[in-house]
C-alpha cells in the first residue's frame, strides 16, 4: 500500500498542509456566504457544524484534484465552498431524519436548536451552493453538481423507504451509498479537473476515484458502527441497528439467517420492537455468519478501484496523497 498506516501525520492532514493558502480562502469565503444580515441563526447554526473540527476531505478534494490538474484560477475556491456547503446542509437534514444527538462528537443542531431550524438553514445553504456554483460561469460543473445535490436527495429517500424493509437487496444498498455518500464525493474531484479544462479521460478517472473512494469510506462507517467506538466515530456503536438502518454486514447477516435469526430480525429491525440484549445478539449473529470480514474485504476493493483510477492523471505528490486517503479510509476498519 502507498500509505504506512503507522505514520503520525494522516493522509488527510498532509493534504491540508499543502493546500494550506487554499483552504484558508476556502473558510473565508465559507464564513463570508453563511453569513445572514436578516437571520443570525443561519450563521450560529452552520457554524456549530462547519467549526466542529470536520476534515473538509470533500473540499479538500476539489482542491486537490483542481491543482493536480494544473488550474490556477480562482473558481475552484468557489467550487470547494459549494461542495462544503452540499455537504452541511446534508448533515443538517440527516440529523432531522435520523432523529440523531450527536454528530462529530457534539450534541446535533436540531438538539440544540430545532428540527424547524436545522431544515431551514440546510435549505439556506443549499441555495448558497447553487449561487457561487453559477458564480463560476460554468454550465457544466452546474449540471454536475446539481445532478449531485437531486442524486443525494434522492439516496436519502431511498434509504428512508429502504430502511426496516428486510427485502433490501445489497444493490439497492449500493444505489443508496451512491447516492447520499459517493455522488458528492465524485461531483467534488469531477468539477476540479473540468475548471483545469483537462481532457475527458481525465475528468472522468477523477470522478471514478471520488465514486469509489465514496463507496469504500461508506462501508467503513458501516463496519466502524458495529465494530468502532464512540470515541472513533463520534457516534454511539450500534446506532445503525437502533435507527433500523439496512447496512451491508446486516443485510448480509438476514439473507444468511435461518427462521429463528429471521423471526429475531423482523421483531428488532422491521417492527422495530427493541429490547435490553438486542444489539449484542445482532453482533453475535453478524459474526457468526462473518459478514463484517466480507463487507471488509469489500471496502478494500473499492479503495483499490479509487487508486487504480489515479493512475491516468498527472505524476504529481497531491496524485500520491489521494492514493494515501484511498488507503486511510480503509485503514482504519483493517
Amino acid at each position: 500500500m502507498g500509505l504506512d498506516v503507522e505514520t503520525s501525520v494522516k493522509p488527510h492532514e498532509r493534504l491540508a498542509d499543502h493546500l494550506k493558502d487554499d483552504l484558508t480562502a476556502v473558510n473565508k469565503l465559507i464564513r463570508e456566504r453563511m453569513a445572514s444580515e436578516h437571520a443570525p441563526r443561519i450563521p450560529e447554526v452552520t457554524a456549530h457544524l462547519v467549526e466542529a473540527g470536520g476534515k473538509r476531505v470533500r473540499p479538500m478534494l476539489t482542491l486537490a484534484a483542481a491543482k493536480l490538474c494544473g488550474y490556477e484560477g480562482v473558481n475552484h475556491h468557489r467550487l470547494a465552498a459549494t461542495v462544503e456547503f452540499i455537504h452541511t446542509a446534508t448533515l443538517l437534514h440527516d440529523d432531522v431524519v435520523d432523529e440523531s444527538a450527536q454528530r462529530r462528537g457534539r450534541p446535533t443542531a436540531n438538539l440544540l436548536w430545532d428540527n424547524k431550524s436545522s431544515v431551514l438553514v440546510g435549505d439556506y445553504l443549499f441555495a448558497r451552493s447553487f449561487q457561487l456554483m453559477v458564480e463560476t460561469g460554468s454550465l457544466r460543473v452546474l449540471d454536475i453538481l446539481s445532478n449531485a445535490a437531486a442524486t443525494i436527495a434522492e439516496g436519502e429517500v431511498l434509504q428512508l423507504t429502504a430502511s426496516a424493509n428486510l427485502a433490501t437487496t445489497e444493490e439497492v444498498y449500493l444505489q443508496v451509498v451512491r447516492g447520499k455518500t459517493a455522488a458528492l464525493f465524485a461531483a467534488a474531484c469531477e468539477v476540479g479537473g473540468v475548471i483545469a479544462g483537462v481532457p475527458n479521460t481525465q475528468v472522468t478517472a477523477l470522478r471514478t476515484y471520488g465514486d469509489a473512494l465514496g463507496i469504500a469510506f461508506q462501508m467503513a462507517d458501516d463496519l466502524l458502527d458495529l465494530d468502532g467506538s464512540a470515541a472513533a466515530t463520534g457516534k454511539n456503536v450500534g446506532d445503525d441497528f437502533r435507527e433500523q438502518k439496512l447496512t451491508l454486514p446486516i443485510i448480509r447477516a438476514i439473507a444468511a439467517a435461518d427462521a429463528d435469526e429471521r423471526a429475531f430480525w423482523v421483531r428488532t429491525v422491521e417492527r422495530g420492537r427493541q429490547e435490553d440484549g438486542d444489539l449484542d445478539y445482532a453482533l453475535a449473529l453478524i459474526s457468526k455468519h462473518g459478514t463484517l470480514d466480507a463487507t471488509r474485504a469489500d471496502a478494500l476493493a473499492w479503495s483499490e478501484t479509487a487508486k487504480a483510477a489515479l493512475t491516468v492523471l498527472p505524476d504529481h505528490e497531491l496524485r500520491d496523497m489521494m492514493a494515501d486517503l484511498a488507503d486511510y479510509v480503509v485503514a482504519r476498519i483493517n
